[in-house]
């Protein structure tokens, strides 16, 4: 037996559109990781960028579990006394939801230069158009893996 490493020829990226619309995020964010990674894939190969193209649509909609939507996110100008915060509800409700979705994705990946090539690879957008018609991505319908994906 020999272990099989992919080379760039035996890559065959695809397209994929998922409907963010009443998903939790962290069940989101984990399964768009694993996609952009390619660990879907039998031919998976660690040092390899093999993931799939990945759209979510509908960011603004996403669903978050407990007190969440009051956990505060840091940032810091690199100005003295410039640490800002505010909560995942008002980025979410503010004007650009889908930092929400590619902050968790982001922090779901292995750190390097890796893990920021495969974040192009992800196009998020707050509503339902997303511009992506002419690459004909499939469907992944994550409501329906598993009951636990939606909240009600």
């Amino acid at each position: 037996m020999k272990t099989f490493s992919a080379t760039p020829a035996d890559i065959d990226k695809k397209w994929i559109l998922i409907d963010a619309e009443g998903v939790v995020l962290g069940r989101l964010a984990s399964i768009i990781a694993m996609r952009l990674r390619g660990k879907h894939k039998p031919s998976f190969t660690p040092h390899m960028d093999m993931g799939d193209n990945v759209i979510v649509i509908n960011a603004e909609k996403v669903q978050l579990t407990g007190d969440k939507r009051d956990k505060p996110n840091y940032w810091h100008t690199g100005h003295p006394g410039g640490i800002k915060s505010r909560t995942t509800g008002e980025i979410l409700e503010g004007a650009h939801p889908e930092r929400v979705i590619s902050q968790a994705v982001k922090r779901m990946l292995p750190g390097g230069r890796l893990s920021r090539q495969q974040m192009t690879h992800l196009r998020i957008f707050a509503g339902t158009e997303h511009g992506m018609e002419a690459q004909k991505p499939e469907v992944l319908d994550v409501k329906s893996m598993n009951k636990k994906n939606t909240r009600v």
